[in-house]
């Protein structure tokens, strides 16, 4: 294909100026161009490219799929369903701490001892070393003082 440039000089109006510019056209002799139905190197298209040419037919992998996304959305569902159960189980974890550390106590815990939360008399929390069945006190629940300054919900 052979094509020609040519340069032309353009007027064109811009903010109300006049300006000179070249434009570069490109004309191609008709002589050149080949029709519409032939292409230059057949046998390197993806698809046939006469009426000759075998029907190229796309496999229906459907079948194949359609296991493999329920499979996989069944992985993200069970995942999301642990994550939800991590998620709930810190946030327990953390209103559990958040109460011992709010209630009242006068002493500096032992890691690794357990100690006791119950109610007071005035209405406020405290926390204890003595045990549930040695007073009668409304208790709240025993928690085990952790080396990560957590204390950890003993049932």
């Amino acid at each position: 294909m052979r094509v020609v440039n040519t340069l032309e000089w353009v007027m064109v109006k811009a903010l109300g100026v006049h300006i000179k510019v070249i434009a570069q056209t490109q004309s191609i002799k008709m002589e050149d161009k080949k029709p519409d139905n032939v292409a230059e190197n057949p046998a390197l298209l993806p698809y046939g490219s006469n009426v000759g040419a075998p029907a190229i037919v796309v496999n229906d992998i459907q079948f194949w799929k359609s296991p493999r996304i329920i499979h996989v959305n069944q992985q993200f569902e069970d995942k999301f369903e642990e994550l939800k159960k991590e998620y709930e189980k810190l946030i327990e974890e953390y209103r559990w701490n958040d109460l011992v550390y709010k209630a009242k106590f006068s002493f500096e815990p032992v890691i690794g001892k357990i100690y006791h939360l119950y109610y007071g008399t005035d209405g406020n929390i405290f926390l204890s070393l003595i045990q549930p069945n040695e007073w009668n006190r409304e208790h709240i629940g025993s928690f085990k003082y952790n080396h990560d300054n957590k204390w950890i919900k003993i049932d």
